[in-house]
């Protein structure tokens, strides 16, 4: 069982329905919902027992269990709405520039609340942030971060970006088809740090654990193509030695499927299998692009397959095989990812977008990912991703208090048939009436409890006016490296994928 810094006071949400257990059941009646330590103690029939501590009229209401966000990256949130039409190799260089945007401890901080704020208003109470951090290293502006979630009382995972290699070289044939003089110029730059990188990631971990703080860390190496053999593996001894998550991402585009075995001569995700990488608490981030041996090495290992539709649609990524891993047993969690490639951190969206899209995939209706699975995925697959499958995720007794109650009196509930499925396809958040993280009032009547909304939205929008000269200067430095880029792309568009290779794209 784990504590928290926060003890809140005893609460009884009193005759709300609500979606019970693993399988998110709605209740037959209203129930009365005891909270205790930031724990769900009792949950009863509506006026069966004496209510404890405050009593929060929850009639017509809906407890489900608060949403989790497996990947999200906060600092793009500067860059949201900046791009279309671009795929992952073009755009990435626009949100992680070389020379990097130099920000202040207050502008991190206010940027980290743009995510933040979106996520507990459509019923997010557990974010998991890949905060980018190299080349240079501030442990300042990743204190401003954390500070920002915990003032704003959501549970967050941050987890700052890890990589030894320069970003530019994690493609394939950068040699051959970058311009010599252009090579050498960026080359030249300061390349990240690895040793300091690890040596911070120690003192984070050693600092903040999820077991005792709501904001804690996870493990967060970027991608097997940016990083080396031997920087992983000292991830993953971190990680198993302080008993924390990791994420990577992976095979999120057409492109890394063929660059596997052009820098590893196998996959990427048959390089971090041999590495010892992957296991039971490893999440891969996307996983679009995957053969049948590839999803039973994930489900031989225990991996999460952390899914998000939406930003893979926006970026042209492709549809991830989730039926097939399901089937295989993998664990699937669902995400947004940064708010510079998808302008959304509405995990409401995401569960529409996760139950609507695989319909696309074959005929069979009864093989079709429908509300069900998407909201497990937006759940307790999420919890499971995090090693907190037994804690997290489920309105349950024991369970810790990460819950969200909407009106059933909003026309996404009216008339209700099917309170699950409703929230799935017809919620967008704006039926929240009560979010609770650990037993803690975070939202309540429609608003923030604890920051003032409205003086850090005119906060955000004043850092970025003053922001845009360098967000354009660093746009203008991407574009340097672009035609290059686009040589890459193309070149590997002409490779051949493996011929077992789940499809993941229309061809017409």
């Amino acid at each position: 069982m784990t504590t928290e810094t926060i003890t809140p006071d005893t609460l009884t949400l009193a005759g709300c329905l609500a979606l019970l257990g693993e399988d998110a059941r709605p209740s037959y009646g209203p129930l009365d919902i005891v909270l205790k330590a930031g724990r769900i103690a009792r949950i009863a029939p509506a006026g069966s027992k004496p209510p404890e501590g405050r009593v929060i009229d929850a009639r017509n209401r809906l407890c489900a269990p608060g949403l989790i966000n497996g990947h999200t990256h906060s600092h793009e949130g500067f860059f949201k709405g900046r791009h279309e039409n671009l795929p992952l190799e073009l755009w990435m260089n626009n949100v992680r520039p070389n020379p990097p945007i130099r920000f202040t401890e207050r502008q991190v901080y206010v940027r980290t609340l743009i995510g933040a704020i979106e996520a507990l208003r459509s019923g997010t109470t557990t974010i998991v942030d890949d905060l980018n951090v190299s080349p240079t290293l501030d442990p300042a502006l990743v204190e401003a971060a954390m500070r920002a979630y915990r003032d704003i009382g959501i549970r967050a995972y941050v987890g700052i970006t890890l990589f030894d290699r320069p970003f530019f070289r994690g493609m394939p044939l950068v040699d051959e088809m970058f311009p010599p003089e252009l090579l050498a110029e960026l080359d030249a730059l300061p390349k990240p740090d690895g040793a300091a990188l690890l040596a911070f990631f120690r003192e984070l971990a050693s600092k903040y654990h999820w077991s005792r703080d709501r904001v804690s860390v996870i493990a967060a190496p970027s991608a097997p193509q940016r990083c080396t053999d031997d920087f992983l593996r000292a991830i993953r001894a971190m990680a198993d030695e302080f008993a924390l998550p990791a994420m990577i991402h992976v095979q999120e585009t057409r492109l890394q499927a063929v660059a596997g075995p052009l820098m590893y001569g196998c996959s990427m995700i048959e390089h971090l299998f041999n590495l010892g990488f992957l296991k039971h608490n490893t999440t891969v981030i996307h996983g679009v692009w995957l053969r049948p041996q590839e999803v039973a090495l994930l489900a031989a290992t225990g991996a999460t397959v952390q899914h998000n539709p939406l930003s893979n649609l926006k970026l042209g990524s492709g549809v991830a095989p989730i039926r097939a891993l399901l089937d295989a047993g993998v664990n699937v969690s669902l995400g947004t990812d940064g708010c510079g490639s998808i302008e959304t951190v509405n995990m409401q969206a995401v569960l529409a977008g996760a139950a609507l899209l695989h319909k696309i995939r074959g005929d069979d209706p009864g093989r079709w990912v429908g509300a069900a699975e998407a909201f497990r995925a937006g759940t307790i697959g999420g919890a499971t991703a995090l090693g907190r499958g037994q804690d997290l995720g489920v309105v349950a007794e024991g369970r810790v208090a990460d819950l969200a109650l909407y009106r059933l009196d909003s026309i996404p509930f009216v008339p209700l048939n099917d309170a699950r499925g409703q929230l799935v396809y017809n919620e967008t958040g704006a039926s929240l009436d009560l979010l609770i993280v650990g037993g803690e009032v975070v939202v309540e009547g429609g608003r923030l409890t604890r920051i003032d909304e409205a003086a850090i939205i005119t906060e955000i929008g004043e850092e970025h006016r003053a922001l845009l000269p360098e967000i354009l200067r660093a746009e203008r430095d991407a574009g340097r490296i672009s035609d290059a880029y686009r040589r890459i792309v193309d070149h590997c568009r002409s490779l051949a994928l493996a011929a077992d290779t789940y499809e993941a794209t229309l061809r017409h």
